[in-house]
């Protein structure tokens, strides 16, 4: 089976993530940090030998799972219509795992890393590359704003995702500048909130006005022949 440059990307990706535990493992204490709260500081610790592995493992997981995806999707609602989007996806999501993973690291052999900070940039990052795939989703049930509208419509589906992925540039911008000026996660969360809400609404409205714009003409259609 052919393996695509974007799954070996991914893969790679994965690999380096074990790689540089590997070669950080000596130099990270016995009980590394691997979690932080909302103004930085680190509130969650993981002890040798996993807790240098535990995130590459996610990631290995996070891999593995999203290659199964487009072989388990039903007929209709195949993730291999947009087969090179979705492994582009794959490899950014991946890809700010192993900045995580490279933070994680960082911190653990002692270099001061402001996780507040690059977390919420990455973040944006992320969701403006999300924005700028999503209005090339087709429709299915693992990725993009899946809604029972979107899925009833081929048209709210297009129309949702082209809304949703303006929206997800937009939430990135902001959570971008947010984390250069230390705001904290509080714009991020708002962004998020906006970027995810806003589509499911407009989802269901369009729906609405779609069905209701059909029943109006098939009703109208019904009295001119009735007359």
């Amino acid at each position: 089976m052919k393996i695509s440059r974007a799954n070996l990307l991914s893969l790679g990706l994965v690999i380096g993530s074990f790689v540089m535990a590997a070669v950080l493992y000596n130099r990270l204490p016995e009980s590394m940090p691997t979690h932080w709260n909302a103004s930085g500081v680190v509130d969650g610790h993981a002890s040798k030998p996993w807790g240098p592995f535990l995130l590459p493992l996610v990631m290995a997981g996070m891999f593995l799972l999203l290659v199964v995806v487009p072989r388990i999707s039903p007929q209709g609602f195949r993730v291999d219509r947009f087969q090179g989007v979705y492994e582009g996806i794959q490899a950014a999501i991946l890809a700010f795992m192993l900045l995580v993973t490279a933070l994680v690291m960082l911190a653990g052999i002692g270099v001061p890393v402001p996780m507040d900070r690059v977390l919420v940039c990455a973040t944006g990052l992320l969701f403006v590359v999300l924005g700028n795939f999503m209005g090339k989703f087709t429709k299915n049930f693992f990725c993009g704003i899946r809604t029972p509208w979107t899925l009833a419509s081929d048209e709210v589906w297009l129309r949702t995702h082209r809304l949703g992925g303006r929206l997800f540039v937009l939430a990135g911008g902001v959570s971008f500048v947010s984390g250069l000026l230390g705001g904290g996660p509080i714009p991020l969360l708002v962004a998020i909130a906006v970027a995810v809400g806003v589509p499911v609404l407009y989802s269901y409205i369009l729906y609405r006005r779609i069905e209701g714009f059909k029943d109006g003409s098939t009703h109208g259609g019904g009295s001119r022949r009735s007359a």
